[in-house]
């Protein structure tokens, strides 16, 4: 692996920054209290280079139990750890809490290292050897090597080296191709430059002159300048240790917690779904409504337990939980999770997110409990078909589904795109997916109103479409409706015609006094092309009730008749008559104007001029000046 980065942990004064002085000639305690008090508070940072020329970033982390925090803030971007123990000492209170958080945030590299060794005997030093060897059984450093050092007289630390660099060629590779996201855990300001956050980038890439957005405030910033150990470089990658000048933000609107991350890439929440796994000696039981500290990346947030499937979590146990968060943060699926007591602080456990944008659920729902649990083991796929079938009553699009996963866009299209030829969601020409089983139902909805319409409606072509798309969306999703109504249309379910929609199988069937006034409008219109009467004079000499004489003009209009203007209606013979005349005038002669289009239906300047109009308004011609050219 070519990007590392190693972080110390470990009881207070066991040698973790004399051991890093040791490896890299540095020292990371850089405040006037830490130099004065000596102990670390804050996290320290440098690097050194390896016998293989890789070069690897290193974190120290305080040892003090009051600094738990900034602790926790640092360890989560470690690829391996080395866990410091004192040889005078053995295995201290913060050994055993700083072991229990690495081993729930699923580092799975490390090295044990006994600093302080020729303060022992090699008697003693065995005894020690053997109680941590003890204490690390069931964590995963159970087959770790054990070394000890003298850091102040260099005794072992060559060796110590040449095994970090062994074990980097162990540890599996970082995600570059994700979004990237970087937990901030320092912000400053340089005279002259401006704003400075600092932080272990956890996924993807970042350059130069990038746009991207502070979360969970939605700042958007830009990329000035990139320092990886301390090297302007154009670009950073995931595994890196990075320093980014910022411009567009401030100081004070950044704090350690936020996240550096592609625009569009991470969605906030105020829930997570998670599956909480409790220490087998932790000295809590966990009962629902329970208030945590949840340690994401370099953030601590406030949050109440929910537990979906029980009363009571008991140490050793594990459950399904909904973490009900006291403020906004941003995090994905399979982000892991140090749990602590509220109150006294206590470590609990750890948690692996299932879900970091759900919706709030109801307690023992066994539906909810499967549906997590799919979540949890599924594949992509199979995780990326429960986010469209959660979110398809909100007509998604791929971005949203993306944006909520955490996941870049290409790979969530490519998903779609199988489950698609699988016929489990529908991809609509807007860019929308919905699952298929709502679409399934979302057709038998459409339908059935249709065919209710066309029961009550006979005479009637059909329902308006805004009404049918009224009474199945909401205005915001009108784009949605369009593309919904195509797409059964494309599958021979409707017939869409203008203004109209209907099911694919209705037709108007007309009664013989149907026919009789369908006749006589139809030889009221066909006898006179481009001088027709008004519909209203026409309707008042027709000996039937007015009511339907209506329906009957209603169903033929736009196949029979045509409305061309408000008072003006032509047979559809004599419309499409007219516009074939048209066509072939202006394909002879380039143009036609208003005096030579009355003069070729034969007809006065009124008709000439409401027909040339409607062809306007339709976009079958273009008027320039005084002529008409086809669009």
């Amino acid at each position: 692996m070519e990007n590392i980065v190693i972080g110390t942990a470990g009881h207070i004064d066991h040698g973790k920054t004399t051991l890093i002085k040791a490896l890299t000639g540095r020292e990371t305690d850089r405040l006037k209290e830490e130099k004065k008090r000596g102990i670390s508070i804050e996290l320290g940072f440098t690097y050194f280079d390896l016998p293989s020329g890789k070069r690897a970033g290193i974190i120290d982390v305080p040892g003090h139990e009051k600094f738990i925090r900034n602790m926790l803030a640092g360890v989560g971007g470690m690829d391996i750890v080395l866990l410091v123990v004192a040889a005078d000492e053995g295995v201290m209170p913060q050994t055993k809490e700083h072991l229990d958080i690495i081993s729930v945030l699923n580092i799975k590299k490390g090295i044990i290292v006994i600093t302080k060794a020729g303060l022992v005997d090699e008697e003693w030093l065995e005894l020690v050897k053997a109680d941590i060897k003890e204490r690390v059984k069931d964590t995963f450093l159970r087959d770790a090597d054990m070394m000890a050092v003298d850091s102040v007289n260099q005794i072992g630390i060559k060796e110590l080296v040449e095994k970090i660099d062994h074990l980097t060629n162990e540890t599996g590779p970082r995600d570059t191709n994700s979004p990237a996201r970087m937990p901030i855990d320092r912000v400053f300001t340089i005279t002259g430059f401006g704003t400075v956050v600092t932080g272990t980038l956890g996924q993807g890439k970042i350059t130069v002159e990038d746009t991207m957005e502070i979360l969970p405030a939605k700042q958007k910033v830009r990329i000035r300048n990139i320092q990886v150990h301390g090297k302007s470089v154009k670009t950073a990658y995931a595994g890196q240790r990075v320093a980014i000048n910022l411009a567009n933000v401030k100081k004070e609107e950044i704090e350690r917690g936020f996240i550096l991350a592609q625009i569009d890439s991470l969605e906030a929440t105020m829930m997570i779904d998670a599956k909480f796994n409790m220490l087998k000696d932790a000295q809590r039981i966990i009962k629902n409504r329970d208030r945590v500290r949840i340690y994401h990346g370099s953030a601590e947030v406030l949050a109440r337990v929910s537990l979906l499937g029980t009363d009571e979590l008991l140490p050793g146990e594990s459950s399904f939980v909904q973490f009900r968060l006291e403020e906004l943060t941003a995090i994905k699926k399979d982000d892991p999770l140090v749990i602590r007591l509220y109150s006294p602080m206590e470590t609990l456990g750890g948690a692996i997110v299932i879900d970091g944008n759900p919706q709030k659920h109801k307690r023992f729902d066994q539906k909810v409990i499967e549906d997590l649990a799919l979540r949890e083991k599924g594949t992509l796929k199979e995780v990326i078909e429960k986010q469209v079938e959660r979110y398809s009553n909100e007509y998604p699009d791929i971005s949203f589904i993306s944006k909520t996963m955490g996941l870049q866009l290409t790979e969530v299209k490519e998903q779609i795109q199988l489950l698609e030829q699988e016929d489990k969601v529908v991809f609509l020409g807007s860019g929308h997916v919905l699952h298929q089983k709502y679409f399934g139902d979302l057709k038998e909805k459409s339908l059935t109103l249709l065919s209710s319409y066309h029961e009550g409606n006979p005479l009637r072509k059909g329902m308006l479409k805004e009404e049918l798309i009224s009474r199945l969306f909401t205005t915001k999703f009108n784009k949605v409706a369009d593309s919904f109504l195509q797409k059964l249309f494309e599958a021979g379910e409707i017939k869409i015609y203008q203004k109209y929609v209907a099911m694919s199988t209705f037709q108007v069937k007309f009664n013989e006094q149907h026919q009789k006034i369908r006749a006589l409008l139809e030889k009221a219109y066909g006898e006179q092309f481009y001088n027709p009467p008004r519909l209203e004079d026409v309707t008042k000499q027709l000996p039937f009730d007015n009511e339907i004489i209506n329906q009957v003009i209603e169903a033929i209009m736009d196949e029979v008749l045509i409305k061309i203007s408000s008072d003006i209606t032509l047979h559809m013979d004599a419309y499409k008559e007219a516009k074939n005349k048209l066509s072939d005038h202006i394909e002879k002669n380039g143009k036609i104007t208003l005096s030579e289009f009355r003069d070729l239906l034969d007809t006065s300047r009124k008709f000439a001029v409401a027909i040339l109009e409607h062809f306007d308004n339709h976009k079958i011609t273009k008027r320039l000046g005084d002529t008409r050219v086809l669009m």
